[in-house]
């Protein structure tokens, strides 16, 4: 007898489509055979779908068994054929009506015992089944909470393979999961979180980075160690924005299909905050494989990539992130075919302006020493980083006497106004085009117009300063969020001399004599 089960594989973060085709009663011993370019972890498989059928006091084929998971070209890899696997069984030995499977989609991992086990791709899953127009999926209850939160779609969570079984015999009901049912929607538990209030003085570092966050902008902190710059950067998620629900399900269903989602702290409606260790390989950071999945920048679409002590990383490291940069999305290409990846991310960074973390007078650095500290990061990526900014080192007294500065909330409120004005002011775009910095040069010309005075001044600062006309495109782009943030229809002159200034430093820093401290 012959049963056909849907699933999914996931290619990068994206699922397409498979179908789980048994056919029992074959000739020969009892033997199972499963093709369709399965992994280990497929073959496997068999081993806990039969302990867990025997467990739910249910019955295994007693004949030759042939299980194909098609299409044939398609590598298929993980645990979560394990539920349509068994649900193919059933359904071909009798056990299970047919009548229903074409509706769904089923994946799942499956315990000896029959409980079900998470498995990566939820969102995935949800949105493919809404593609092919089925009335929805089933899956284990930790995935069915991600895919909840795609409309249209019927998620029903099942804990064991006896309750899908008993629901696709029409013996049980079980209620789909609603959007506000999802852990995701749920507020996060209370706990004594980081405020921007805790860090003192450091005023023209906090002003960049709301800058930064307003028009979703690169920013690059230069000061000595214990200036302020990794705690500034932590911080940087208390004022970031709420995403709407399609960015956020854009960041979930990456995440997802990383794996990320399965641990509880990251069961929240927030925007991602990624901090990898300048140890990282180029794939850890870009993403790829043998099988093709979605690295650091990828994970934190939509939110924040924080890379400390930024010379430390590999220059091949750094290098592979300047097409991200400009395009916010990676493509992948491998020998079996490419994969394109969505990264459209912030990037914060933060390094000493020497290797021993001084100038001036405490600098005990040769010039050559400083120089090739400092030409680790290359021009082409210091042009895509928008804002540059120095933290200077505070003092004793300043530490001891300085009162605390202002709130992560009041920073948070007035970041959140620019972005509404931005919203409004790109409504009719395309979905990348959120934010400022994503602005094209058709969008720079309509939103970021100069006088002929202002048009003068940013010539002579290009000219002085050497900027490229990647930097020239980044000051308007800067201008224009400054602008927001002072409920300005236009830029004003004082909006474009703040973004000047914020790419002059990199110049005098990177270009000037590399004994003298930065100015």
């Amino acid at each position: 007898m012959l049963s056909v089960i849907h699933s999914g594989a996931l290619v990068g973060v994206e699922s397409v489509p498979v179908t789980i085709e048994v056919n029992v009663g074959g000739y020969g011993e009892l033997r199972y055979y499963i093709v369709g370019l399965p992994d280990t972890a497929v073959k496997e498989s068999m081993d806990r779908v039969i302990s867990a059928i025997h467990n739910s006091g249910l019955s295994t084929p007693s004949t030759k068994t042939t299980i194909n998971l098609a299409p044939g070209d398609l590598r298929k890899e993980g645990a979560h054929y394990d539920l349509p696997i068994a649900l193919g069984l059933l359904a071909a030995t009798g056990q299970l009506q047919q009548t229903h499977l074409e509706e769904y989609l089923v994946a799942g991992e499956l315990s000896l015992s029959g409980a079900t086990r998470p498995v990566r791709g939820g969102v995935a899953l949800a949105l493919q089944a809404r593609r092919q127009g089925r009335k929805g999926v089933i899956l284990p209850p930790e995935s069915a909470e991600e895919a909840a939160l795609v409309e249209g779609v019927a998620v029903l969570p099942v804990n064991t393979l006896h309750a899908a079984l008993r629901f696709l015999n029409g013996e049980q009901e079980i209620a789909p999961l609603a959007p506000q049912d999802s852990a995701f929607r749920r507020p996060p538990p209370p706990e004594v979180s980081l405020d921007f209030a805790e860090v003192k003085g450091q005023h023209s570092l906090r002003r960049a980075v709301e800058i930064a966050v307003a028009g979703g902008h690169n920013l690059l902190m230069i000061g000595p160690p214990g200036s302020g710059k990794s705690m500034v950067a932590r911080r940087i998620p208390t004022i970031l924005p709420e995403p709407t629900l399609d960015e956020f399900l854009e960041i979930l269903g990456i995440q997802s299909a990383a794996g990320v989602t399965h641990t509880p702290e990251n069961r929240r409606y927030q925007r991602p905050f990624r901090a990898p260790h300048h140890t990282i390989s180029d794939i850890g950071l870009i993403g790829g494989g043998t099988i093709p999945g979605p690295g650091e920048i990828s994970l934190a679409h939509h939110g924040v990539l924080f890379l400390d002590e930024l010379p430390e990383f590999k220059r091949s490291a750094l290098e592979v992130m300047r097409q991200p940069l400009e395009d916010g999305s990676v493509t992948i290409s491998r020998a079996n075919g490419k994969i394109t990846l969505p990264s459209q991310f912030m990037l914060v960074a933060a390094m000493n302006p020497t290797p021993c973390g001084h100038t001036g007078a405490k600098c005990r650095c040769t010039p050559q020493q400083i120089q090739r500290y400092r030409a680790r990061i290359s021009g082409p990526l210091l042009d895509r980083i928008d804002i540059h900014i120095e933290a200077p080192e505070l003092s004793i007294e300043e530490l001891r006497t300085a009162q605390p500065g202002e709130s992560s909330h009041a920073m948070r409120q007035r970041i959140n106004a620019a972005r509404q004005c931005q919203h409004r002011r790109y409504a009719t775009h395309a979905a990348r085009q959120a934010t400022n910095a994503c602005m094209t040069p058709r969008h720079i010309r309509a939103h970021c117009t100069l006088t002929p005075a202002q048009g003068t001044l940013l010539q002579r600062a290009m000219e002085r300063l050497e900027l490229s006309a990647r930097a020239y495109d980044r000051i308007l782009k800067v201008s224009r969020t400054i602008a927001d943030l002072d409920a300005s229809e236009t830029i004003q002159d004082r909006h474009l001399l703040e973004a000047i200034q914020y790419r002059a430093l990199d110049r005098n820093l990177f270009q000037g004599n590399p004994c003298q401290p930065a100015s």
